[in-house]
């Protein structure tokens, strides 16, 4: 008998295997808005190896008004966060790195020869404000490449001020970033418009790199969606991503 009723889909079943390596998250506690204790490091952590990971490269802010960390800093939490897992036998490979936030401090630690924490190699992880666009981007990305680093942009698609100016995102796509976008965009997670850019980015073959951005429990309840996972693996299948490189 013909059923005028489609037949509904059963649940996406894979994980997140395919992408092999995280590389933006913030795990190690108490340094910024990430996670604010062990116990919750170590939870994120036990989500992501669940998810199918098999590398994790967190990432904590570096913004000197409300985040003050250095290589000191972020070297003294990543150990206490590798000596709990070791601990608890929970066996990830795990690096760290940071997220930089360019500002007046990023341009003094370019002009004094700062070894910059790297995702890998001369690929360094920076970050725009929320609020908007500096006016001197372009400089700051040439002053990133002069100092040899590759520049990669943390979630641009979040960035709402640039949503009715492609011409700014197809500039910085000219001028050398590479797209890192987040997976919690890629469902709707920051909203519509956040996912509408996110989906433009994929058609245009603008992303090189799918981040979780992990902070708390909710993001991690959003990255077991089998929504998320779903369209997460059409991405990876679709696209040459370098996190498996990293």
């Amino acid at each position: 008998m013909f059923s005028f009723f489609k037949k509904k889909q059963p649940p996406f079943e894979g994980d997140l295997s395919i992408l092999g390596t995280d590389m933006h998250s913030h795990l190690i506690p108490g340094i910024d808005d990430g996670s604010p204790d062990l116990d919750t490091s170590v939870e994120l952590i036990q989500g992501m190896i669940a998810l199918g990971y098999k590398k994790l490269i967190t990432t904590p802010h570096l913004m000197i008004d409300l985040y003050p960390n250095n290589r000191q800093t972020i070297a003294k939490g990543f150990e206490t966060l590798k000596a709990e897992l070791k601990k608890r036998k929970i066996n990830i490979e795990i690096q760290a790195a940071a997220e930089y936030f360019l500002d007046d401090h990023f341009d003094s630690l370019l002009e004094k020869k700062e070894p910059l924490l790297t995702l890998k190699d001369n690929l360094v992880l920076v970050e725009f404000s929320f609020a908007s666009l500096p006016l001197d981007y372009k400089e700051k990305i040439f002053a990133i490449q002069l100092n040899g680093y590759k520049p990669v942009l943390a979630h641009p698609e979040r960035y709402t001020y640039l949503h009715n100016k492609p011409d700014i995102y197809e500039t910085l796509r000219d001028v050398g970033c590479l797209f890192q976008v987040n997976l919690l965009s890629l469902t709707g997670y920051y909203g519509k418009s956040v996912a509408q850019v996110a989906d433009r980015f994929f058609k245009k073959q603008q992303i090189e790199l799918l981040g979780s951005d992990l902070h708390h429990d909710r993001h991690m309840q959003n990255l077991q969606s089998p929504q998320l996972r779903q369209r997460a693996n059409e991405v990876a299948n679709a696209l040459p991503l370098l996190n498996s490189q990293l």
